[in-house]
């Protein structure tokens, strides 16, 4: 098992389409030991009485209660964790404040792009992983939920040519870090 001061767990976050998975498989890619956590994976464990995320509370704390004890188990073992959720501020809070007890750093990075973007990004998807709609409502969540803009990172711009100025920005900027 690790014996560090400080493990780092990055929760990516987002509304639909913005690039969560994209850019959470390549960060995962820049520590020599790392642990790449889905809340969708974790999310679909969950069979048969399953409800959707967006219409259950009960749902998403199992889900949040399944992340919070993977990324502990991981971060036992001396790996730094990657997190590729749709987290609100509230939830990334909790997760702090579960993972304080364990000398952990959260570094919490919610991606952003304009409207147009997000659709756009959406319609590459396979057509079974689009979001459609569901992509402006959680935008729109998200502008309501009391997100702090040292949170923000926007992303509108960039593409997969731009992804180590990304990945650089979420490693080294403390801007992102939940305090």
């Amino acid at each position: 098992m690790k014996d560090q001061e400080s493990n780092i767990v990055y929760l990516l976050s987002g509304p639909a389409g913005v690039g969560k998975s994209t850019t959470s498989r390549e960060l995962v890619k820049q520590f020599k030991n790392s642990a790449y956590i889905s809340g969708d994976y974790i999310s679909h464990m969950h069979v048969n009485g399953r409800k959707k995320p967006w219409e259950s509370k009960e749902e998403v704390k199992l889900i949040w209660d399944n992340i919070l004890s993977l990324t502990k188990n991981f971060l036992q073992y001396g790996n730094d964790v990657v997190i590729d959720y749709v987290t609100f501020p509230q939830e990334a809070k909790w997760l702090n404040e579960k993972l304080q007890e364990i000398n952990t750093q959260v570094k919490y990075v919610v991606l952003w792009a304009d409207n147009e973007t997000l659709i756009k990004r959406d319609n590459m998807r396979k057509i079974e992983y689009r979001m459609g709609e569901r992509c402006l409502i959680l935008a729109k969540e998200f502008k309501e939920a009391g997100l702090q803009e040292n949170h923000i990172l926007d992303i509108s711009k960039n593409n997969l040519d731009n992804i180590p100025t990304v990945l650089s920005e979420i490693i080294n900027n403390p801007k992102y870090i939940m305090l």
